[in-house]
């Protein structure tokens, strides 16, 4: 099964999980959710690269960390992003993130997220051996 993102309901915000063999990769993948809360994340073109780091003492506060990183990103730099490449080692995450300028005309963004939450945070490992991280961001 390759990685992937899903949304999930939830009353008010948005429900972001990313899947994934390594821990990683479903860190990666809930990041590529967070952009499809906004726009079709295949309109953002990965041209340009940011580097985020950040640290946590916790799986669950990492990703939460993470989130709220690249959500200042994309605010700060007014850009989206499509492309990421998470490496964790001891509660530090290190990532690079690849997209472009927010074209409202192409990207057609629908909301503008507002940062992840602590509401159903969690990071675990499922019995089958993937990783599942998950939480819900503010809109």
């Amino acid at each position: 099964m390759t990685a992937r993102w899903e949304h999930f309901s939830h009353l008010a915000d948005v429900g972001v999980r990313g899947v994934g063999d390594s821990k990683a990769a479903a860190f990666e993948q809930a990041a590529l959710a967070v952009t499809a809360a906004v726009c079709d994340p295949q309109t953002v073109l990965p041209r340009a690269a940011v580097d985020i780091r950040c640290r946590a003492p916790d799986d669950e506060l990492l990703l939460a960390a993470w989130l709220n990183a690249l959500v200042y990103e994309m605010a700060t730099r007014r850009m989206l992003f499509s492309r990421f490449e998470v490496s964790i080692d001891d509660g530090a995450l290190q990532a690079r993130a690849w997209g472009e300028p927010v074209d409202a005309a192409r990207h057609q963004p629908a909301v503008e997220v507002k940062g992840a939450t602590l509401t159903e945070l969690s990071v675990r490992r499922s019995p089958g051996g993937r990783w599942l991280a998950q939480c819900v961001v503010d809109v």
